[in-house]
């Protein structure tokens, strides 16, 4: 765990910026990750750079030709990020459109007639796409229910769904609103028994700051992340696409290369960032003792991020110090239920006395930034069938420590206590 070496959490936050204090209101506790990450110092300093070349791709210059290096440079360390050892990444307009492009190209692509399967779960990125195709194509979109309860699906659910002509599957690998995470790889391998032809499309948007991402041990043929929700900034999406599902036709320019999924030129900064988010998961994983090959140090920073997490998200549904967690505390209705074990980053909470909105803005004024979810078309999935309109969402990365855990406990108990 990060905490176990001395310093390490001291050098972690150092590499953030904006750890402890908002530009625009000051001092406070960023609780709202999966909103969007805290972004690296690297970052920062990267996109201002690449926002000021004029020059062009594909010119005869040092500058252009110094572009091309970082872009291919930037294409490595995606493809070591995603554990790719075929396919391509590419980069999109947003996570959301990267996934749009992925079950377009497999619903259009996939052999005719058939079903596609998807799960509640699910973002409205990939349910709204998933959606889309399937009634373009005349196809069933067979939905696959998750658990009210625990706050996600299972393999179970989605085997007693399969069927031999699944043509395209999506699944999420992580709920932006439970924060419980899916066995991909297990439902990938019910799927593949059943249909071995289908086309797997992973959104790994809000797995993806939370624990090592790997698409060759899951078996799926596409898979999408958000780099502004790990460390990186706003403005574009990476999506990783197999052989197969490159090799299916697309929206090219005439003449242009069969297999390329970006359609006209990309900020070379979005490259170079990505790089910048990849060069500290290496030195994150250096830090916690590994000096093996490269994909090594990228694992290790993964089960070293996971591990703290988890331990912060215990401390804050069971409590840490004489501070009672929110399963303990009266009122309080938590989404998905208290495990700890399954979930990345999220815990979503009503509290019975105090409206969300009103619970959002009593945290804010004691500095503590979280976030409200309504029953909308981005959350009512999960609200919905909960018979919530809303509720808000604490979300933890990794730079997080105990003592503002501890910190946000302290605001909760006074809510539930009516101290306030």
């Amino acid at each position: 765990m990060i905490t176990s070496r001395p310093g390490l959490m001291e050098a972690v936050r150092s590499r953030f910026a904006h750890v402890e204090s908002c530009p625009f209101e000051g001092p406070r506790l960023f609780l709202e990750n999966a909103g969007g990450s805290l972004h690296l110092n690297s970052v920062i300093e990267t996109s201002a750079f690449y926002a000021g070349i004029p020059d062009n791709q594909g010119r005869a210059n040092a500058a252009s030709a110094r572009l091309m290096e970082v872009i291919a440079r930037g294409r490595a360390d995606m493809a070591a990020f995603f554990n790719a050892p075929g396919g391509t990444v590419f980069v999109g307009e947003s996570g959301t459109e990267v996934l749009f492009r992925l079950i377009r190209t497999a619903a259009l692509g996939a052999a005719e007639g058939g079903v596609m399967i998807g799960s509640t779960l699910e973002h409205p990125a990939s349910r709204s796409a998933m959606g889309r195709w399937a009634g373009v194509t005349g196809r069933e979109l067979i939905a696959v229910h998750h658990d009210d309860e625990t706050g996600t699906v299972s393999v179970e659910a989605y085997r007693a769904h399969l069927r031999a002509d699944v043509r395209v599957a999506s699944i999420v690998h992580t709920s932006p609103v439970t924060g419980m995470s899916v066995d991909v790889a297990g439902i990938a391998a019910a799927i593949r028994e059943v249909a071995p032809d289908a086309l797997l499309i992973v959104d790994g948007i809000q797995h993806a700051s939370h624990g090592a991402v790997d698409v060759a041990a899951i078996g799926a043929d596409g898979y999408a992340v958000s780099p502004y929700k790990m460390f990186s900034r706003h403005g574009y999406g990476v999506g990783w696409a197999s052989d197969r599902l490159t090799g299916l036709a697309k929206e090219n320019l005439i003449g242009g290369p069969e297999a390329a999924w970006e359609l006209g030129t990309r900020d070379t900064g979005a490259y170079a960032t990505f790089s910048d988010v990849v060069d500290y998961l290496e030195w994150l994983g250096t830090e916690m003792g590994e000096t093996g090959a490269r994909r090594n140090r990228l694992k290790a920073a993964g089960r070293a991020i996971a591990a703290h997490e988890a331990h912060l998200i215990r401390a804050m549904l069971h409590g840490t110090g004489n501070l009672r967690g929110l399963s303990e505390m009266p009122g309080v209705e938590l989404v998905g239920g208290d495990a700890v074990e399954g979930r990345e980053g999220v815990v979503s909470l009503r509290l019975d006395a105090i409206a969300s909105a009103d619970l959002v803005a009593f945290l804010g004024q004691r500095g503590i930034r979280v976030h409200i979810r309504k029953n909308d078309h981005y959350c009512g999935n999960i609200l919905g069938p909960l018979g919530m309109e809303d509720c808000i969402r604490v979300s933890v990365c990794h730079y997080n420590t105990e003592a503002e855990i501890a910190r946000f406990l302290t605001a909760m108990d006074e809510a539930v206590t009516g101290l306030g």
